[in-house]
């Protein structure tokens, strides 16, 4: 498969004081063809961990049902809630397993349990812990903004801006992602997810 026929896409995680901020906007787009519009890319995995994707969403979507049925099984065994760490190593443990035919995606890990953070995990599983990440196509130009915006203690409200302006700089210029962001953020009330337009 060459990688004009990969699907690109973009997708954003960012820590703040009280939890996390995951961001993905909404374009499938195969080579020059333009398979969708409406994509969701976030998925929640656990009422305090989520996911979002670039790359063969449908590998994706395989995982994300994978590991939320390990980390029930999981949160049985431990009588509490999985930390994100746990999680991101459930998910890299399933990828790398799979690495002479691997799942194609990236995934950027993101959660609170005790402390808010973010995991990103390449094709084959590697974890590497961040405070903010971005992966796909448009990963460059969205972090060229994080790099220079990001700063320890953001409130919500400000991580949720900068996802979205993150993601949007990527629009701009990559024209495998557009058509609208799905934002999901999780804090210590739960979980929520909206969608903002262009």
């Amino acid at each position: 498969m060459s990688y004009m026929y990969m699907p690109g896409a973009t997708a954003v995680g960012i820590s703040f004081d009280d939890g996390i901020v995951l961001a993905s906007e909404r374009r499938i787009a195969y080579g020059n063809f333009l398979v969708s519009k409406s994509t969701k890319k976030t998925f929640p995995l656990t009422p305090n961990v989520a996911a979002a994707c670039a790359g063969l969403v449908a590998d994706m979507q395989l995982l994300s049902l994978q590991i939320k049925a390990l980390a029930k099984i999981r949160k049985m065994e431990i009588k509490r809630d999985v930390p994100p760490n746990s999680i991101a190593k459930m998910m890299s443990n399933l990828m790398y397993e799979r690495r002479f035919f691997p799942l194609l995606t990236q995934v950027i890990v993101g959660g609170r349990v005790d402390k808010p953070s973010i995991y990103t995990l390449d094709p084959l599983g590697s974890v590497l812990p961040d405070e903010y990440a971005a992966v796909g196509t448009g990963a460059e130009m969205a972090l060229g903004v994080l790099d220079q915006s990001y700063k320890e203690k953001l409130t919500e409200k400000e991580a949720v801006d900068l996802a979205i302006k993150s993601i949007r700089s990527a629009i701009m210029r990559d024209s495998f992602s557009g058509d609208g962001i799905d934002i999901l953020v999780i804090n210590k009330q739960g979980t929520k997810e909206f969608t903002e337009k262009n």
